[in-house]
Order: C-alpha cells, then sequence, then structure tokens
C-alpha cells in the first residue's frame, strides 16, 4: 500500500517567535493554521520552550498545557497533525534554559554555547548538563508524563520527538549515555501512550562530530529516522544553494540506521522582495558573521528542485523550516537582534503575503506525492565505529561518492 509523503513546517508564530506560551493567542494560531493546511501541508513541528514549560522542575505549567490542548484542538479542526517536540533547548541560535538549571560555576555542557536566555533575557554563565543532571532527567520525565498524558488520546497527536538538535544544547558524555537516555525516555513516552511514534531532531552535528547521539545509536532504539539539513552551513556543498546536499543527507541517516528518514528540517533565509541574492556580515554575539540570503526566487528554485530528489533518495517527506518571518517587533529580541539571518527563514513574509517557495510547496502539493522505494542510495562502505572516528573526512568523502554517481553514465 503507498504511503502518502508528508509535507509539513516548523512553526513559531509570525508575531511571537519563541515568546509563544508567555503570550499566546489563539486567533493568532487558528489563523496560521488555516494557511499552512491552504498550503497542502498536514504536518505542524511544534516545541515546548523548556524555560516556559517547566518554571520549577517539580512543576509543569498549566497555562502552558492549557495551551497545548488548544493548539491541538485547532490542529485537528484544520487538518493538521502535530509533531510535539519536547525540551526545547536550542532554538535559532540561542540556548534557552530553565532558570533552575542555570549555573554561573557550570562549565558549557556544549562547544556550542553562544548565548544563554533564560526568562526571555540574555544571561552570562552556562548550566548544568541535562543528560547528568539528576534534577534535570527527574523534571525532564515529569514533563514527559505530564504532556503524553495529557494528549494521549487527542487526534491531532503525530508524533512525540525528544529534542531539537539536542547536542547543541548539551552533549551526552558518551554515545552510550546518549543511547540510554533515548531508549528511557522512548519508554516512558510508550508506558503512557504505546501508538505514537517517538523520533528525536537530530541534524547534521550528529553526521559531524561524535558528540554523544550518534545517528546509529539514537534511531536504533527510536521508531523515526528524522535529519535537518542545510547546504548554506556546509563547507563540503558545492553553494549555499546545492540540491543535492538535503538528499544526500537524508539517504546517509537511512544507510546509517537501516530506516527511511524524514527530513524534519530544511529551508533557507531570503534577502528582501525583489533583492537579489547577496551575502549579509555582520557582527553576532561578539564574532564576525557572514551568512548567504538567497532571493526569493532563488530560494523558490531550490525548493522545487529538492522536493523530487528527496522522494528520489526514499525520503518519507519534508518539514519545512519555517513557517513565518518574523514580525519586526521581535528584532530587538533574541534570537532576532543577534542572528539578524533568523528573521527571515519563513514561508510567509513578516506581513503575512507568501513568498514564491510557498507556492512551490502548494503545487508540489497538489501532485499528491508518494513514498517510493529509494532510487539513489549512499552505499556506506565502513562501519559505524569507523565513521565516528574521522566523521567529516567521511561524510565529504560519501558525498563526493554520492554526487559522482548520480553524474556518471551508468545512472542516466
Amino acid at each position: 500500500m503507498s504511503q502518502p509523503f508528508v509535507l509539513g513546517v516548523n512553526y513559531w508564530p509570525r508575531r511571537k517567535a519563541m515568546y509563544w506560551w508567555s503570550h499566546f493567542d489563539t486567533g493568532e494560531v487558528r489563523e496560521e493554521f488555516q494557511l499552512i493546511a491552504d498550503l497542502g501541508m498536514n504536518v505542524a513541528r511544534i516545541f515546548l520552550l523548556w524555560d516556559d514549560w517547566q518554571p520549577t522542575p517539580d512543576q509543569v505549567s498549566q497555562q502552558c498545557l492549557r495551551h497545548l490542548l488548544k493548539v491541538a484542538d485547532i490542529a485537528h479542526d484544520s487538518g493538521i497533525q502535530l509533531d510535539i517536540t519536547f525540551f526545547t533547548g536550542h532554538m535559532s541560535g540561542p540556548n534557552w534554559a530553565p532558570s533552575w538549571l542555570c549555573d554561573l560555576n557550570a562549565a558549557p555542557p556544549t562547544p556550542h554555547l553562544r548565548q544563554l536566555v533564560t526568562r526571555g533575557q540574555p544571561i552570562g554563565g552556562a548550566y548544568r548538563n541535562p543528560f547528568h543532571d539528576e534534577t534535570a532527567l527527574a523534571a525532564a520525565q515529569l514533563l514527559v508524563r505530564t504532556v503524553v498524558s495529557a494528549l494521549k488520546d487527542h487526534p491531532a497527536v503525530w508524533m512525540w520527538n525528544l529534542g531539537n538538535e539536542p547536542d547543541l544544547f548539551a552533549y551526552p558524555h558518551s554515545a552510550a549515555v546518549g543511547r540510554a537516555w533515548a531508549a528511557a525516555m522512548r519508554d516512558l513516552i510508550k508506558s503512557v501512550d504505546p501508538h505514537r511514534p517517538v523520533t528525536c531532531g537530530l541534524h547534521s552535528g550528529s553526521l559531524t562530530e561524535d558528540n554523544g547521539l550518534r545517528i546509529n545509536d539514537i534511531y536504533e532504539v527510536l521508531d523515526v529516522a528524522v535529519m535537518h539539513s542545510y547546504p548554506m552551513y556546509m563547507a563540503m556543498a558545492r553553494s549555499p544553494l546545492d540540491t543535492d546536499w538535503v538528499p544526500f543527507t537524508c539517504a546517509l541517516v537511512s544507510a546509517m540506521c537501516g530506516k527511511p528518514t524524514l527530513m524534519e528540517e530544511w529551508g533557507g533565509c531570503t534577502a528582501p522582495m525583489g533583492a537579489p541574492s547577496q551575502t549579509w556580515t555582520w557582527q553576532q554575539w561578539g564574532a564576525p558573521r557572514s551568512q548567504f540570503m538567497a532571493s526569493e526566487e532563488a530560494l523558490a528554485e531550490y525548493i522545487s528542485a529538492v522536493l523530487p530528489k528527496l522522494v528520489e533518495v526514499g525520503a518519507t517527506g519534508s518539514l519545512f523550516w519555517c513557517f513565518a518571518d518574523y514580525s519586526s517587533e521581535l528584532w530587538q529580541l533574541p534570537p532576532c537582534n543577534e542572528a539578524i539571518h533568523e528573521r527571515f527563514f519563513g514561508l510567509v513574509r513578516p506581513d503575512g503575503t507568501l513568498k514564491p517557495h510557498a507556492e512551490v510547496i502548494r503545487r508540489f502539493a497538489q501532485t499528491k506525492p508518494q513514498v517510493k522505494p529509494a532510487a539513489r542510495r549512499v552505499a556506506l562502505d565502513i562501519s559505524m565505529e569507523d565513521y565516528y572516528q574521522d566523521p567529516v573526512f567521511h561524510l565529504t568523502r560519501l558525498y563526493e561518492q554520492f554526487v559522482q554517481q548520480d553524474s556518471s553514465p551508468s545512472s542516466t
């Protein structure tokens, strides 16, 4: 029996961004979910910002839980299923840690900590490692048990997700710890809701580093393999809009774990409407930053080229980053005040009008794409243990082989 190719989007409201849960607006969600559905997408990935959801380690915000139940009701009314992501955590540059986890004397639990935000404000210092801190582990279990219990019978829940690029928030001390943590969280969810699948939102960091969250380990113990991928951030990609990079990483994950892969996050940031592709430079968190900003037309061409290639590698679906550019009143707040490119990743502009690639997605959805057996694969010629001895080398090598294979006479 054929399986529909999933089309969806990562969702923050355009007028709220990461401040959504503390400034919730039911009407806004209803309006924006209807637009998502009108574009032919039927999945929204949403994020439970940990700082908002657990004001203390032994308490889950009942206000946030009521808001989430409203989101689920609206999603169901709109024909949308929810990918619900716990422990957020890292998001769009900053790390948003619960205040009770913060510790001025703690060593950063990840080398990727750039800015720490708690209670909506940037602060100094770091926080304890949630993979190892007993208070954080107990708090995480409470959050999972509470949320899953509240929504286990709701028809809008599609999938439970154990994090958003969690290595950017903290490294487990070893791959064995990362695997055991994922298995324990899966078991906890399944004890309450045995029917919904469980995943964890890993990204290219688990392809370039041995960060304690190895692709093969995590997706062996979870139900669904996913990947987040952007050529504009990768030195080995051939260009910022390399149309093979996203399908390649999807195929590589499948080769590593033996499961079909959902491309859970991909897309690009755009220059102003009518402007050509360009590179912006600025100071971000005290360091120089350069970022390619695609013209709206170039990004639409990129999206149009990548979607059928995802079908070609056997992907189960595509969730875009992200729903909306953020309104200008958010530009003086994290993350938009420093990571200025994060203002412009949306399918819709700050005023709510559609960018060209939103129409590309609508047209693709109208073709009713189906999941197909992979016609293009990554030939994984080493063990996972060997891969993680030098992941950047092997990632680069495997990508070169993938591209060459596609361009060889035998592949045409």
